[in-house]
């Protein structure tokens, strides 16, 4: 048999040594641990993300063209990418994460590269007047996750429906899974995702049939309760001071301004 040999451009060769070049510069940038929310649990035994954490480096004036691509803002991957170019561990892309944990790198990110002063617009409860305040996004914090999970990163549930108990197991999605979730068919197709065993068998076509036929809207909605309020996540809840000079607790949104100032 003729020996395939691949041979490599000038071209091939130049781009090869910029590349490693460039992984070799980015080594010697500083860079944090970030603990994510999950605690690692929704990942499995053979993923990096186990370990519940992620190294992320500091943000450069070079990543900060990430931001300003008219292509990524246009097809809403702006954020994304940057992560990625700021994700340090081996192994592991943006897509690999959960949404759960993502606002948790969005927020390290935001402190890496700006600073933890962020400027939010809150109602005031007893003059109901909308304040401009400031919050220290350092102190934000991460929503108690008690729930445990097995090796593949996935959680159990059991349930009755009409006097039969199933057991079903579940995993918190990627955001390559979530980005798969149409509109016009939602519910149905979070459950497809979410779902990856029922009554021990892991058959898509099985799993598909019980969500159609069996998994009646009530014990369904209850379900995706049980999941919404066991999410792990960031705790969008700040003390904030009133005009009157006394404090209130309100929630608060991470705007697209997030990387502006």
């Amino acid at each position: 048999m003729a020996q395939v040999t691949t041979r490599l451009t000038n071209k091939d060769i130049v781009n090869i040594a910029k590349q490693q070049y460039e992984e070799s510069q980015r080594k010697t940038l500083p860079s944090e641990i970030v603990n994510l929310p999950s605690l690692g649990l929704i990942y499995p035994s053979s993923s990096p993300l186990r370990s519940g954490q992620i190294e992320m480096r500091y943000m450069t004036a070079y990543d900060e063209d990430i931001l300003t691509n008219s292509s990524y803002i246009k097809e809403g991957i702006v954020l994304d990418k940057l992560l990625d170019s700021l994700i340090v561990t081996p192994g592991i892309t943006i897509s690999d994460v959960a949404q759960v944990d993502k606002d948790a790198l969005l927020i390290q990110a935001r402190i890496l590269s700006y600073g933890a002063d962020y400027p939010v617009l809150v109602i005031d409860p007893t003059t109901k007047k909308e304040l401009n305040r400031t919050i220290n996004l350092t102190k934000i914090k991460y929503k108690k996750f008690d729930l445990q999970s097995d090796e593949n990163g996935e959680f159990s549930y059991r349930l009755n429906i009409l006097n039969e108990t199933h057991e079903i197991k579940f995993a918190f999605l990627s955001i390559d899974q979530i980005k798969k979730i149409s509109d016009n068919t939602a519910i149905s197709d979070l459950l497809k995702q979410m779902i990856r065993e029922v009554d021990g068998s892991r058959e898509p076509n099985i799993i598909e049939s019980f969500i159609r036929y069996k998994f009646l809207a009530k014990p369904a909605k209850e379900f995706r309760t049980f999941v919404y309020a066991n999410m792990p996540g960031i705790d969008l809840q700040y003390e904030f001071e009133g005009e009157d000079g006394g404090t209130f607790t309100a929630g608060f949104q991470l705007g697209p301004d997030l990387f502006w100032f």
